[in-house]
């Protein structure tokens, strides 16, 4: 469990602002336009890149070998963030992404970690019994399938690129985009069909 905020924190972080604003390290500018790119991620980025690697395989070899160069190329600066690793799920082998120290997430492309994400229960858990974790979300995976546990650390943050479900057949990108929720890039669900979308 991290330890509780100490109330002197607001002050020293307007320090450490300021020490860097007087060294000319960082301007008032600067640091605006971070505080505005950190407010515009969202999930929405890592689902748009999944949508289109399903359709695109150039995209997806790109998204695979540098998942930083491919946020880029979608607008998504990834100055001062750490690398950007995407693990593919097949049909024998899904991932599912946990930080086992804190809380280290991709935040450039999926915004702030949900709560249940830095929880120490969580944590713990997904290392230990990830398959039952999973079964807590709603997510049963077949016996013969290998979960594959990854730590996202400060040094490399990872998404998971997903299955593509079926019945999703001339979608478009947006319609794709769509059913990629934070939960599945993170690889704690799975992409789904909504019962109408599939009865159609």
């Amino acid at each position: 469990m991290s330890a509780p905020a100490r109330s002197d924190s607001p002050a020293r972080l307007e320090a450490l602002i300021g020490a860097l604003k007087a060294k000319s390290i960082l301007t008032e500018e600067e640091l605006a336009a971070r505080q505005a790119q950190t407010d515009r991620a969202s999930p929405e980025i890592g689902a748009r890149m999944v949508a289109r690697a399903w359709l695109d395989p150039e995209w997806r070899r790109r998204l695979l070998s540098d998942g930083s160069a491919a946020a880029e190329a979608m607008g998504v600066s990834m100055a001062g963030a750490p690398p950007l690793g995407v693990l593919e799920d097949t049909p024998q082998r899904h991932h599912l992404v946990v930080c086992t120290l804190c809380s280290c997430y991709p935040r450039a492309v999926l915004g702030y970690p949900p709560h249940w994400y830095k929880s120490f229960g969580f944590r713990a858990r997904s290392v230990r019994d990830p398959r039952g974790v999973l079964a807590e979300w709603g997510t049963v995976l077949p016996e013969g399938v290998d979960i594959r546990v990854v730590d996202s650390t400060a040094d490399y943050r990872w998404m998971v690129l997903p299955l593509r479900p079926d019945g999703t057949e001339g979608w478009s990108e947006d319609q794709l985009a769509a059913i990629v929720t934070r939960d599945a890039l993170v690889g704690v669900a799975l992409p789904k069909v909504p019962p109408a979308a599939a009865a159609a």
